[in-house]
């Protein structure tokens, strides 16, 4: 029987701590358990995703383990537990099923599973729980960071805007942020510009250019677009928002 074998982990933090070497262990044991059985393990139907989530079907080392299979390059995958294939219960019926079709069987380690139907339901019970258990989890830490930014404890922001800087050591405090002097200036030029009678967007970036002054993305010339997202802004009027509603407003920072 020729067998492959799957582990998958999802953080660098289980990355870095070996615990897919800890999952392979298990795997090539119980290989070797059952080579009596005429179970055969070939190195290249060893697969692996380091660092990918299992929400997502999208990984690598998953993607080989399919195509092999639907080459019919093997008759049987070990996994450890179901999650470790799939978090998601409609993923693991979705990859059960296609490899069913290609003759290969799935067996996870800690949860032996046969054709019994009510194996089969304990692993959507399972399943169902574990889900419900992940939305909880999200939605509680979801809930947690909108008070944190109504409270005005934490940034919404994952790149500062232009004329901002964050503080290294915490950036996404929004004690920690500071102005850059020279790129506030040039937000606050543009904005009396602006005002001028027949000023135009076109204009203020021909101006930016003939000065020279560095573009945000350091891009050799000022586009219409950039200088509009900086009009556009409300963060320099000293306001932030999230989920895009205007009544959310999560955080005051002092306007350029």
């Amino acid at each position: 029987m020729r067998v492959a074998i799957y582990a998958r982990v999802s953080t660098s933090h289980q990355v870095e701590h070996q615990t897919i070497e800890q999952q392979f262990e298990r795997l090539t044991a119980h290989v070797r358990a059952h080579c009596d059985a005429g179970w055969h393990l070939d190195p290249a139907h060893v697969f692996r995703d380091d660092g990918y989530s299992g929400a997502a079907l999208a990984r690598p080392g998953l993607d080989r383990l399919r195509d092999a299979i639907k080459a019919h390059e093997i008759d049987r995958v070990l996994v450890t537990a179901p999650d470790r294939l799939a978090r998601n219960y409609v993923h693991q019926m979705v990859l059960l099923e296609e490899w069913a079709r290609s003759g290969c069987v799935a067996a996870f380690l800690d949860r032996p599973m046969s054709d019994d139907p009510h194996d089969h339901l304990l692993l959507q019970i399972r399943g169902a729980v574990a889900e419900y258990e992940r939305t909880l989890i999200a939605e509680r830490m979801r809930r947690g960071r909108l008070a944190k930014l109504r409270a005005g404890l934490l940034l919404l922001w994952t790149y500062a805007p232009y004329g901002y800087r964050l503080s290294p050591d915490r950036p996404r405090d929004p004690t920690g942020v500071v102005t850059e002097p020279a790129e506030a200036a040039v937000v606050a030029e543009l904005f009396a510009l602006y005002r001028e009678p027949g000023s135009s967007l076109m204009q203020l970036a021909v101006h930016l250019d003939r000065r020279g002054v560095p573009t945000p993305s350091r891009a050799p010339r000022w586009s219409t677009p950039t200088i509009r997202g900086i009009l556009r802004n409300p963060t320099y009027t000293g306001q932030i928002y999230a989920q895009c509603l205007s009544g959310d407003i999560l955080s005051d920072v002092s306007g350029l």
